[in-house]
């Protein structure tokens, strides 16, 4: 994974490197704020059944134009985010219907929130006006992230927990989800790193700067918890889909 990673690097320097040969140079730096909306689901092995989980992310950017290749404005950007990912679980029976506490009469609900400084590094490339309009553009490359804290939330004890293994439930539970080592253990791995692809429009207007909307997909390569035989969890890897707005301003 740390192999693809380094690959992924050498090929945006090395692309940067191509397009300042032989493009028309550019030399404009950009700076601004971004903030939105993320969906994250934790990639467990063996499976655990989730809904999205819903959270926020916001941060700085900075944006260096380096050269304009035919039709394509190249860039490198780079961002501080604060973002919040973990999962929520999806409590239910194996005919569909939400577990219900019979002590308070509620439905079950487990949610793991966790806060991270994340920092992606993309090749920007867009297509459009330069200025004084609307281009589209995509983001490409390496993200790392490191975890400053995680809060549990949930309504309920861990009740019919099967006496030869204390991370399943018993099946008297009646739970589709048998897997709950998850719910008592803290992350272990707090660096975390993967690859992000986005793609989004940027409007500029002059003398105030650019609006830009992104979708963006994260897959991360490293896993939350140990993966190695001795451990309970084979994998255990962020997957976020970010809705982003971001307004810049041309230095």
């Amino acid at each position: 994974m740390r192999k693809i990673l380094t690959i992924i690097i050498a090929s945006i320097l090395f692309t940067t490197k191509i397009f300042a040969q032989v493009g028309e140079y550019r030399n404009k730096y950009s700076i601004g704020i971004g903030g939105g909306y993320t969906l994250n689901r934790i990639g467990f092995l063996p499976t655990v059944t989730q809904n999205m989980h819903g959270g926020y992310t916001c941060g700085l950017t900075a944006r260096y134009t380096c050269e304009k290749y035919f039709s394509t404005l190249c860039a490198v950007q780079m961002e501080v985010n604060m973002t919040q990912l973990g999962w929520r679980e999806r409590i239910e029976t194996i005919d569909g219907a939400p577990v219900i506490n019979p002590d308070a009469g509620t439905v079950e609900e487990y949610q793991r929130d966790q806060t991270y400084i994340q920092i992606p590094i993309f090749a920007h490339l867009s297509w459009g006006k330069e200025s004084n309009g609307i281009n589209g553009f995509i983001n490409l490359g390496p993200q790392i992230g490191i975890n400053t804290g995680e809060k549990t939330k949930k309504n309920y004890e861990l009740p019919f927990t099967s006496k030869n293994y204390p991370d399943t439930y018993d099946s008297q539970s009646g739970r589709v989800n048998a897997v709950v080592a998850q719910e008592t253990m803290p992350i272990e791995n707090k660096f975390d790193y993967g690859i992000a692809v986005g793609a989004g429009i940027e409007w500029h207007i002059k003398h105030f700067g650019r609006l830009n909307l992104e979708g963006r997909y994260y897959y991360g390569l490293g896993n939350i918890y140990g993966d190695s035989k001795r451990d309970y969890f084979g994998a255990s890897n962020h997957n976020t889909i970010f809705i982003k707005f971001s307004y810049l301003c041309d230095l």
